[in-house]
């Protein structure tokens, strides 16, 4: 019930993110959802694309610092307190969330969103106990 996000290490300068985008273009590499956390010097960029290894291949090669992480994406209720519910959910279970992004999707009543938590399994479990859908990575790359 996991999905696989790719994390890319680049300097907190102009330009390196359009550059990391032109790799990714130029590879014919959809992104689907991002990510950037920054310091003073670097940043973090992390993505969920369609075709991790391709990605990975083709920024490798260019220089940059990849790696893969596993993530949990979620579907979230698209109203008023429907990301609460789940943060609560999470709470009462002891889980540390430890950095979330939303996930664009052209349409519907859910919205997606990825987490990183500390005790993954554990929170896996919870959410479904829940009745919260937890999408797999497959699926997830295709939406």
């Amino acid at each position: 019930m996991q999905a696989e996000q790719i994390s890319i290490f680049i300097e907190n300068k102009a330009g390196r993110l359009s550059d990391v985008t032109g790799i990714l273009a130029e590879t014919g590499i959809n992104i689907r959802a991002l990510a950037v956390a920054d310091t003073s010097d670097f940043g973090v960029l992390r993505l969920i694309v369609d075709d991790n290894t391709k990605a990975e291949e083709a920024l490798k090669k260019s220089g940059f610092t990849v790696r893969k992480t596993r993530v949990v994406a979620v579907k979230v209720d698209d109203n008023p307190g429907g990301l609460h519910r789940i943060l609560d959910i999470l709470k009462n279970a002891g889980i540390n969330v430890e950095y979330m992004y939303a996930f664009i999707q052209q349409s519907g009543d859910k919205a997606i969103m990825i987490f990183r938590f500390d005790q993954t399994e554990d929170a896996i479990k919870v959410l479904l106990d829940k009745g919260v859908a937890v999408i797999d990575g497959s699926t997830l790359s295709t939406l």
